[in-house]
């Protein structure tokens, strides 16, 4: 073999390791990227119920309640479109309420209320998240005073 076709190997055999290794890459991190998601784009597109994804708008006033076992707690997330029903089991944070952003992480269940495992709520009156902030602001619902951070 010519000098040459060893080098020309040499690359070929070298750029199709990187490839598998970015491959391979790329698939780990398949399962651990989490979207964002608003109730308005739920409404619009079907999510697979078995993936986690983030789920994030305001707590729509009025729909806070608990369950019997006292670590459950309903609420819905809305966008001023559209709203999802949520529920919970643990302790919320101490800045969670009505009319406040929040965010959310977990799955859809077949029943359409989201299952969250996580529910991050904001931490001054200044602060909405900034997923929250955009949902609003695509579904004309912005209100210039608001700041996002």
């Amino acid at each position: 073999m010519k000098r040459k076709h060893r080098r020309l190997s040499f690359v070929a055999v070298a750029l199709l390791a990187i490839g598998a290794a970015a491959a391979l890459v790329l698939t780990a991190f398949e399962d651990e990227i989490v979207f964002f998601y608003s109730p308005s784009d739920l409404a619009e597109q079907k999510t697979p119920p078995d993936r986690a994804f983030r789920l994030g708008g305001l707590v729509e006033e009025g729909s806070f309640s608990k369950g019997d076992d006292g670590l459950t707690v309903n609420f819905r997330i809305t966008d001023l479109a559209n709203a999802t029903p949520v529920s919970y089991k643990g302790i919320l944070p101490d800045l969670f309420r009505e009319g406040q952003g929040v965010v959310t992480e977990g799955q859809l269940g077949a029943d359409g209320v989201f299952v969250a495992r996580e529910v991050l709520a904001k931490h001054d009156e200044n602060y909405m998240p900034k997923e929250v902030a955009d949902a609003l602001k695509d579904a004309g619902h912005w209100q210039e005073g608001e700041q996002s951070q």
